[in-house]
């Protein structure tokens, strides 16, 4: 089994990126291998509605096609989840039929937790996507420094890599 984590925030402190390690290191306990792609360190090009010559696309493209199962790890801003979120959906496209999807999400505060529903909506519509029923939703007085401090959040992780981990076998047998 071969599970995606896409860290989508493009910030340094990021907290989306806390939860995407840890989850990272959950599923790698329970031997799943796992690809980790930081779009802090794998910049993209803007999507423009053409076609798109870029090496680093090309390879996450491919990651995505292997990949049984998908973590995105974003950040919220506006009450939506970031552009470069987005912008790999435009960009892999269809690289993403067919595909489980699970959502990691890092907020400022509690009045977005609906805000992941565009982006599932999306995948689930236009990408055939099945989308793992259980998120992770933290906000700030969740971590402490980097690290994740809430029992809460750390349990919820474990059961959004269960619940993954259930479904990727399951449509793999």
């Amino acid at each position: 089994m071969q599970i995606l984590i896409l860290s989508c925030s493009l910030d340094r402190g990021s907290r989306s990126y806390l939860l995407a390690r840890r989850a990272e290191s959950m599923l790698k306990s329970r031997e799943v291998s796992v690809e980790f792609v930081d779009l802090r360190h794998s910049p993209l090009p803007m999507c423009d509605g053409g076609d798109c010559d870029d090496p680093q696309l090309a390879k996450l493209t491919e990651q995505v096609k292997r990949a049984d199962a998908i973590l995105f790890a974003v950040p919220i801003y506006n009450y939506d989840v970031n552009a470069a979120a987005k912008n790999v959906v435009e960009l892999v496209g269809s690289a993403f039929e067919n595909k489980i999807i699970g959502f990691l999400c890092a907020a400022g505060g509690h009045g977005s937790y609906m805000s992941v529903m565009s982006l599932a909506n999306s995948l689930m519509l236009d990408f055939r996507c099945l989308i793992v029923p259980r998120f992770v939703y933290a906000v700030g007085k969740d971590f402490e420094g980097e690290t994740i401090s809430s029992a809460k959040i750390n349990e919820r992780t474990e059961q959004l890599c269960t619940q993954t981990i259930r479904l990727a076998r399951a449509l793999n047998a």
